[in-house]
């Protein structure tokens, strides 16, 4: 009795117990976690036409493995989102070097898109595609969408969503007509001068009420009518300085005219 009550308080015990709660822990997250339906279809045939794509179009810039080169930065663990964002809206391949990948008509279809994602996902993990529930609009709370937009977006990308000039040849492009999936995407990976929102920042859920704000704004008219661009007080100033300028020199005129 005395030997079975020793092993029973055997000192590796505690260890033991750590390891099968770290196990449980791990094959919990791994059935309850999201994944992206794109994730879920992926095949391998899927992962060698990708890798084949990838080698005719993106080798060149990025290494034939992704590694990286001295034009273009490593693509291990940038995960299929952020495949999916710059292919899927045409910044990628780029048409020449400059400050930022500008948008511009997709190269590849859809099918491509995502067999490019699923090779660069295979390289290492990073963050999935979202499904569609996660990026629908009429899911998410616009009140909260604008109070996260307004503290984290607004102040490169306009109050209203319309853009923004940065620093050294950057920008940061309008938000409005973006796809939904795209919006998200650009939260999850941060691209170009982008800051990268990870789910501990702004939750999946959070990002969902932005993109609700986004269409919100591209749903509704303009209340004060032409919007001159929406790019703020600069326009406007300088629409009342013409037109208050012309007024008056018509002022002058007529006024010497009337004198004479």
């Amino acid at each position: 009795m005395k030997a079975l009550a020793a092993r029973r308080h055997s000192r590796f015990a505690p260890v033991i117990l750590l390891f099968l709660a770290l196990v449980a822990v791990g094959v919990v997250y791994a059935f309850a976690a999201p994944k992206s339906a794109t994730a879920a279809e992926v095949t391998q045939e899927d992962i060698d036409v990708g890798n084949k794509l990838f080698r005719s179009n993106c080798a060149t810039c990025h290494g034939p493995m992704g590694e990286g080169t001295e034009t273009g930065p490593s693509l291990i663990g940038v995960g299929a989102a952020a495949v999916d964002f710059q292919v899927g809206t045409g910044r990628m391949p780029m048409q020449m070097h400059g400050p930022q990948a500008e948008a511009k008509p997709k190269q590849f279809s859809p099918e491509q898109t995502a067999q490019l994602a699923a090779f660069v996902a295979s390289l290492g993990a990073g963050p999935a595609i979202p499904t569609e529930e996660m990026v629908d609009p009429t899911l998410g709370d616009k009140a909260n969408g604008m109070n996260l937009f307004r503290t984290n977006c607004a102040m490169c990308h306009n109050v209203a969503g319309v853009g923004g000039a940065l620093t050294e040849g950057k920008f940061a492009p309008p938000v409005i007509g973006v796809e939904p999936q795209h919006i998200f995407e650009a939260m999850d990976t941060g691209p170009q001068s982008m800051p990268k929102f990870n789910d501990a920042t702004i939750t999946p859920e959070e990002k969902r009420d932005i993109i609700a704000y986004v269409k919100y704004l591209e749903e509704t008219p303009a209340p004060g009518g032409l919007t001159l661009g929406n790019i703020g007080p600069v326009s406007e100033a300088l629409v009342a300085w013409i037109v208050g300028i012309a007024g008056l020199i018509g002022c002058a005129v007529w006024l010497g005219a009337r004198s004479s």
